[in-house]
């Protein structure tokens, strides 16, 4: 299991550095110009305007893990602390050789299984707009949202297009890494781009704060200039659509963008220095979408072993999203559209499988979490999905949650993994994840960059 993991890693691994920069760290701020004529203790100046109480100092922290899970190798150790200094790990082994530094805080996690905090490949922080809601409003759910996720132990995500709500999922993004909000490390995707098979209506006005629609080569490559000058870190793309069955229960896929277009968005992309995540389902659009070069596929239902041999070739990752696009309501869908004949359920499970079992091809956790069909905070149900419907061994499960996830993102170096030099971002459950998955479902302690999030 962990040779071949680290094949579909390596595989990925072989690009993830043209796309990413590093997480940043949490920017000191200066104190606020003396002398201090307002009211209270003399504050720190924050970004932006105005000012705030000063951070505390950074000081040094121990944890005591019972349990340690290792990423890197996917086995799991006992008896581990963990140093940490500020933000990041200065230290890690076994408490027969990890001194803990005198005056240090010390966390006592002897009971609990402690693991790096856990990666989502494939989040929506904002619901879809309703009707009377300000932008205002609707920025508000998406924090409310995305804290609910880091509670639950997500330390870090991709956030897979804005659901029509603009660039402010930049803004969030920028307002955690300022520290001005607790919540995950984001990966940001701004409108997303999609296809216009009709010519727009005379005197019709785009909505600037819905994806981007284009209907050639040239305004593709312009909608990605867009986005880069915006402030995205990824571009998100709807290579296929909705689907149907045939009179005989054939599986059918609506195709979007021609090769042609698909492929200008795409080399744009690449260009930028920026990674393009393809939401495709199955079909013309799928194989389109691996042709291309995209570099991850989200959801995939209609995947066939040829097409995932071409991915793992390719170095292309698959986002699986299982949870998200099984729930009951895509049988009640089936069933009306069917007559009760038909389900994609199983064929997308059966798609699952085959990519679990494909050598060489990194299968990530991304739950599609979006606060309609997938509520945040819960999406550690993926993991189940994988483990008891896919096949996918436990280790395997948290690695795709952990380090894979970070080398997709380019950030391996600072997170992924509990190592010495990268972030402290660490959760806890009470019992052991590689017997029973469901754990990951219990969080009961999250640290990002040295910062208790919650505990208990």
């Amino acid at each position: 299991m962990t040779r071949r993991f680290f094949a579909a890693v390596a595989a990925v691994l072989a690009g993830a550095a043209l796309y990413a920069q590093a997480p940043p760290a949490t920017p000191e701020r200066p104190l606020a110009p003396e002398p201090w004529r307002r009211t209270g203790a003399r504050p720190c100046v924050r970004p932006g305007s105005g000012f705030a109480q000063c951070p505390p100092a950074p000081g040094v922290t121990a944890v005591r893990a019972g349990r340690l899970f290792d990423s890197e190798s996917g086995r799991m150790l006992t008896n581990q602390v963990v140093v940490i200094r500020g933000e990041r790990i200065a230290e890690v082994g076994p408490a027969a050789q990890v001194k803990i530094p005198a005056g240090a805080r010390v966390i006592d996690l002897s009971r609990a299984t402690v693991l790096p905090g856990l990666i989502d490949a494939h989040t929506h922080m904002f619901n879809d707009p309703v009707e009377g809601w300000s932008p205002e409003r609707m920025t508000l759910m998406a924090v409310t949202n995305m804290q609910a996720d880091l509670a639950a132990g997500i330390t870090s995500a991709r956030d897979m297009a804005s659901h029509s709500n603009g660039y402010a999922d930049v803004d969030i993004r920028n307002a955690i890494n300022d520290g001005e909000l607790d919540g995950p490390r984001f990966q940001v995707a701004g409108r997303g781009i999609v296809w216009g098979a009709q010519p727009p209506q005379p005197g019709a006005t785009p909505n600037p704060r819905a994806a981007i629609v284009v209907r050639s080569p040239e305004e593709g490559r312009a909608a990605v200039r867009e986005h880069v000058a915006k402030g995205v870190d990824l571009i998100k793309l709807y290579p296929g659509g909705a689907y149907s069955f045939t009179p005989t229960g054939e599986d059918r896929y609506q195709t979007n963008y021609p090769l042609a277009v698909l492929q200008a968005i795409i080399d744009e992309t690449h260009k930028s220095g920026r990674k393009a995540g393809c939401h495709v389902f199955g079909g013309e659009g799928l194989q389109n979408s691996i042709t291309a070069g995209c570099d991850t596929i989200e959801h995939g239902y209609g995947l066939t072993q040829p097409q995932l041999d071409q991915m793992a070739a390719k170095g292309i990752a698959y986002d699986v999203t299982f949870a998200r696009y099984s729930s009951p309501y895509m049988d009640d869908n089936d069933a009306k559209s069917t007559g009760g004949k038909f389900r994609i359920v199983p064929i997308f499970e059966r798609a699952m499988k085959t990519a679990i079992a494909t050598p060489k091809l990194a299968v990530l956790f991304g739950s599609g979490v979006d606060g309609t069909f997938f509520v945040h905070g819960t999406q550690a149900i993926e993991f189940e999905r994988l483990v008891k419907l896919g096949g996918m061994a436990p280790a395997r499960a948290i690695q795709s949650g952990t380090i894979a996830n970070a080398v997709m993102m380019g950030w391996q170096k600072d997170i992924g993994s509990i190592a010495a030099g990268k972030f402290a971002d660490l959760v806890a459950v009470a019992g052991d994840p590689l017997a029973d998955i469901t754990e990951l479902q219990r969080v009961q302690f999250v640290m990002k960059g040295g910062k208790v999030i919650r505990s208990r």
